[in-house]
């Protein structure tokens, strides 16, 4: 049993909502997904319901985002099965925020350039808790501006490299805060898409140093050598190993549906297994501690 653990719904990013995700992927025969939400949980509960319905295993998860103390890029971790959600909602509704006040600034540079409204742009919204790229390229789509949402013209406006870009970097957490945050949650953290930082070993390393559990080594993003690259690291550190398609529907860059990328059978497990495994071997070392000093008197 393997399992797409990085799904995005309507209610962020994505452009699907929760009841069409679960269907494809058991159309396509995936019996585990996540749902992992830009900064947002309020489709957990549900997902996990509908799952149940039709068969299909949802493990519990959202994307934090968070900017890097060092770097200062943005950075995404993972939160998986955290026992303690609400821990959770002061970070996602701070990130949240951020990245609306950011969107809303795109927004009306958008609308500034091209003959577009700032109504138009919100409807193509409609059903997420957040106003994000894809929602205005969307937007410029609908209006005959571009024929995609991943077109010439989304590259001029919001890739870091061109000179026309209208990109408003939003004020997230920073990375520490987020790990803090997740560990006080009681949730495994994983870095998402480790192959696109720019100094991915020493992000990695400093993460690993501030309590991260893993990393995605299976995503669009990593080539075969660079997967490679992060399951021998991984492995090699004794790190908990992910993947997922990161699916977002039709705001996904190029064709990828459920399940192109998935975690494979024996990291599934050991995701699953991990806390329960943290358990026994904290119990183990009680008991040892214990038995010592009773010898010691």
């Amino acid at each position: 049993m393997s399992g797409d653990l990085h799904c995005h719904t309507r209610l962020t990013d994505g452009s699907m909502g929760i009841e069409d995700i679960i269907a494809l992927a058991k159309s396509k025969g995936i019996e585990t997904i996540a749902i992992t939400d830009r900064d947002c949980q309020a489709g957990t509960v549900r997902a996990k319901i509908i799952g149940e319905r039709n068969g299909i295993k949802v493990i519990p998860g959202v994307e934090l985002s968070s900017i890097d103390e060092v770097t200062g890029d943005i950075v995404y971790i993972l939160c998986y099965m955290p026992d303690f959600s609400d821990r959770l909602e002061g970070l996602c509704h701070k990130n949240a925020a951020a990245t609306k006040r950011a969107a809303q600034k795109m927004m009306i540079k958008t609308a500034k350039r091209f003959p577009i409204t700032a109504d138009v742009i919100k409807r193509c919204a409609s059903g997420s808790t957040n106003l994000y790229i894809p929602h205005i390229m969307h937007a410029l789509m609908e209006c005959g501006e571009t024929n995609g949402i991943y077109s010439e013209l989304y590259y001029e406006l919001f890739s870091a490299e061109s000179e026309n870009n209208i990109i408003e970097k939003p004020a997230y957490a920073e990375t520490g805060e987020v790990l803090s945050a997740i560990r006080d949650a009681g949730g495994i953290s994983i870095l998402a898409r480790p192959a696109t930082y720019s100094d991915s070993d020493g992000l990695i390393a400093r993460l690993l140093e501030m309590g991260l559990n893993g990393l995605e080594v299976w995503h669009p993003s990593a080539d075969k050598e660079n997967t490679d690259k992060l399951y021998s690291f991984a492995k090699k550190n004794k790190l908990l190993m992910v993947g997922g398609s990161d699916f977002r529907g039709m705001y996904t860059p190029k064709p990828l549906s459920i399940g192109s990328y998935v975690t494979p059978k024996t990291q599934l497990s050991e995701l699953l297994g991990y806390k329960s495994r943290l358990k026994r071997l904290a119990k183990k070392e009680a008991a040892a501690a214990a038995e010592k000093e009773a010898q010691a008197v």
